[in-house]
């Protein structure tokens, strides 16, 4: 009888010490956080904010390792590691979202967002909500901030464009996107699809002659050293949300999700901010100190916004989850119009 009460005494104290080992670990952590662009990117600037946000809210207790560059896999990869629980956060483009909650593809829809107001209204207010439920639904994620990059801008090594003639025969990179696949072949040619950790070395080897990305981008992963002509379309602005693991926000008390959203928001403010103080002065930079060259689409891009909408909107209604769908965004936008 003693020995059998010592052994119950000695498994409710090892009961006891891994409740209070669970407690501690409840209330510290170090959360490892995915980016796939370098220092300076609007990636980094929100990672940055976010860990400092998450910091001081609480007194150092939560911590957040970022790790730049696609040191931890694919951005489609993180997606798929934050959703098994094995990465706690990662900061990615949205068409890297978009294979795994279709819905979110209603934002890369090409020219439907046009300023970066709007792309504000739309991530900070209904849309964005019903979206982030969407991908807890379908990608075991949820989005905590928003990241502004700005529209995504053609360059290449070869040659000025201006119109789609001067556009055939280049070959041009683009994410594993169908939407921005689709909005490629609606101007004549058939991109190159490639994962963002392989892009600088094909274009440095010149296995592809250009990509498309916002100027932000541009200068931080130095894209002029490889590239010399830009075209600023503007049929993609690029958002990029900041994901974090659901199971990992499931496991966290309600005081300390509030804590998480309540960081999120500063980082997506902070992020607004970062893009309309700095798009500016890079352009600059890189036209005047970088060597690049702008060049105007012709006609306003008459030409390439209406083969992109017309053959680009009506095959991914279904995948947005209806045209209804895009007919809400464009009401929210004032741009009403009979799809």
């Amino acid at each position: 009888m003693k020995n059998y009460a010592g052994r119950l005494s000695l498994a409710v104290l090892l009961i006891f010490g891994l409740c209070l080992n669970f407690s501690a670990a409840a209330w510290s952590a170090t959360w490892k956080m995915a980016l796939g662009d370098s220092n300076g990117s609007p990636q980094h600037e929100v990672g940055k904010k976010f860990k400092e946000a998450l910091e001081a809210k609480t007194n150092g207790k939560y911590k957040v390792t970022l790790f730049l560059n696609g040191q931890l896999g694919s951005e489609q990869d993180t997606v798929n590691d934050a959703a098994m629980g094995t990465l706690d956060m990662s900061c990615l483009a949205i068409n890297n979202v978009t294979p795994f909650s279709p819905t979110v593809g209603v934002l890369s829809l090409p020219y439907v967002i046009q300023s970066l107001e709007e792309a504000a209204m739309l991530t900070q207010g209904e849309v964005g909500r019903e979206l982030t439920e969407n991908t807890i639904r379908d990608a075991g994620v949820r989005i905590v901030a928003w990241t502004y990059t700005g529209f995504r801008v053609l360059t290449n090594s070869k040659k000025p464009v201006s119109t789609l003639d001067d556009l055939q025969g280049l070959i041009v990179r683009v994410p594993k996107n169908e939407i921005m696949i689709d909005t490629y072949k609606s101007w004549g040619i058939n991109p190159s699809p490639m994962a963002w950790s392989e892009t600088f070395t094909a274009l440095q080897q010149k296995v592809v002659d250009g990509q498309d990305n916002p100027y932000l981008t541009i200068n931080a992963m130095q894209f002029y050293t490889v590239q010399k002509y830009i075209t600023p379309i503007r049929y993609l602005f690029s958002i990029e949300p900041l994901i974090i693991s659901e199971q990992l926000y499931q496991s966290l008390t309600p005081e300390m999700q509030e804590i998480v959203l309540a960081a999120g928001r500063e980082a997506t403010s902070h992020s607004q901010k970062f893009l309309a103080d700095s798009e500016a002065a890079i352009i600059k930079d890189l036209t005047e100190n970088k060597g690049m060259e702008i060049v105007m689409p012709a006609d306003n891009e008459k030409l390439w916004i209406e083969k992109a909408t017309q053959a680009v909107w009506p095959k991914h209604y279904k995948s947005i989850g209806g045209k209804e769908k895009l007919e809400k965004v464009l009401e929210i936008l004032g741009r009403p119009q009979q799809l």
